[in-house]
């Protein structure tokens, strides 16, 4: 059972990542033509899409009432571990298909999306073996994984139309 005093953060994660989620498609879905025909924006879109996705589920799943901490930790470890393993290799695959000058900037992204995504499934085997403490781990994670969604937003609304 999620600690008291976490479930309005969590709450607001839900809702903040699945506003931005909303708003991403429809900016995706007004520059589409654009971003398909730059070889890595397609990637970056997805990477933006499951970074506000993976904060709805971890936010969603630490409402249900009446888990224990081993299970709310276990479930941070394996949806954790799948998006930093998705997140982080979407990124990696796509570093052959960004523009030379860009690989650099690139490659930190990919290094930070492994880092907050990394920190879910860290927080979930400190929730396992501490209990509550683990759930502050959850915070890193959480905003790491906005602020990278919404760089890579701004990259696929604005910067694709300069």
């Amino acid at each position: 059972m999620t600690a008291v005093g976490w479930e309005n953060f969590f709450v607001a994660e839900v809702g903040a990542s699945a506003a931005l989620a909303g708003l991403l498609f429809v900016g995706l879905s007004l520059n589409m033509s654009k971003i398909v025909a730059a070889a890595a924006l397609p990637n970056r879109a997805l990477e933006a899409l499951g970074l506000l996705v993976a904060i709805l589920i971890v936010a969603s799943t630490l409402l249900v009432p009446g888990e224990g901490t081993r299970l709310e930790g276990l479930q941070l470890v394996l949806i954790g571990g799948t998006v930093c393993a998705v997140t982080t290799g979407v990124s990696y695959r796509s570093l052959r298909l960004v523009e030379p000058r860009y690989r650099p900037f690139h490659g930190v992204e990919t290094a930070l999306i492994g880092l907050a995504t990394g920190f879910y499934a860290l927080s979930g085997v400190v929730l396992i073996a501490w209990g509550e403490p683990g759930l502050y781990l959850t915070v890193p994670a959480v905003l790491g994984s906005f602020l990278i969604a919404i760089l890579d937003s701004w990259v696929l609304l604005v910067e694709v139309n300069r």
